[in-house]
């Protein structure tokens, strides 16, 4: 299966993507702070929130929580012109948030990672509806893709150097618990999991950094869709569209030569004949 573009290459390094409420795909342009929305005609429209930014959620009441370079902040309203930040999480600047998602009780995880992607250097972190921070993992290199299953009862995350996926049990109460092994890629395959989303009958889809593709494997870990796609360095994925029948796949120029790849930093899609899940919002 190939997937085509659906946008220019508005971004740079575009990621995070979710289906919002309002029917159009939000994604942001990392590096460059900006959270971009998708219009039917391919067309974008861009707000700046900050050095980076790095992930967002549709908030319960309506506008956004969104991970900015060293915190988090909150907006009421969709177009996000009364965010406001909450207090940072650490100083200094070698270390920015990555990558997020939230859980069935509407808590909003975003992980770090080093700007110089020191082993170990970033955590991931927990917003809940309270405001209070928690750091739930530390130790990870590059933070990725994080989403839950139909159940609620299972949640996956990427940790991108590791060449792997993993796995937790997760629970209202006790959070994310017993990470194990989910999949672990072969040692030739080209690329490493980046983001991640899942879909309504427990499959789970990652995008392959440097691996030119999506992957779907099923609830027990096997290989079953390969989404390929014409420029390398493809980043995440979400379903959207009004039945959540099409999968969204972010892409990026980052480590692209200069004139390869005209389409890296476009949006693509394809239908690949299973639904995905709504977008869990934040509670706060």
């Amino acid at each position: 299966m190939r997937a085509e573009a659906v946008s220019q290459p508005h971004a740079f390094h575009a990621e995070g993507p979710v289906w919002w409420p309002d029917g159009r795909l939000r994604y942001v342009d990392l590096m460059k702070g900006d959270v971009l929305a998708l219009n039917d005609d391919g067309s974008v429209e861009r707000v700046h929130v900050g050095t980076v930014a790095a992930a967002l959620r549709p908030r319960a009441g309506g506008g956004a929580v969104v991970a900015l370079e060293r915190g988090f902040a909150l907006a009421s309203r969709d177009d996000l012109s009364d965010l406001e930040a909450l207090p940072e999480l650490w100083n200094g600047d070698t270390v920015r948030f990555n990558d997020g998602g939230t859980d069935p009780a509407g808590r909003f995880y975003c992980g770090t990672m080093a700007y110089d992607e020191t082993p170990g250097g970033g955590s991931l972190f927990r917003l809940d509806p309270d405001g209070s921070t928690t750091e739930v993992l530390p130790s990870v290199t590059i933070s990725n893709g994080l989403g839950w299953s139909p159940t609620g009862e299972t949640a996956y995350y990427n940790d991108t150097p590791t060449h792997a996926i993993s796995v937790f049990d997760w629970s209202a109460g006790e959070g994310l618990s017993n990470r194990r092994p989910f999949v672990t890629l072969p040692d030739d395959e080209p690329g490493n999991p980046d983001g991640l989303c899942v879909d309504a009958e427990g499959g789970v889809w990652v995008a392959l950094y440097g691996g030119s593709a999506v992957h779907r494997y099923t609830p027990d870990g096997q290989l079953d869709q390969v989404v390929e796609l014409p420029v390398t360095n493809v980043t995440a994925c979400t379903f959207g569209g009004a039945d959540l029948s099409t999968l969204y796949i972010t892409t990026t120029r980052e480590n692209v030569p200069d004139g390869e790849q005209p389409s890296a930093g476009a949006v693509f899609t394809c239908t690949p004949g299973v639904a995905g899940l709504p977008a869990l919002p934040f509670a706060g």
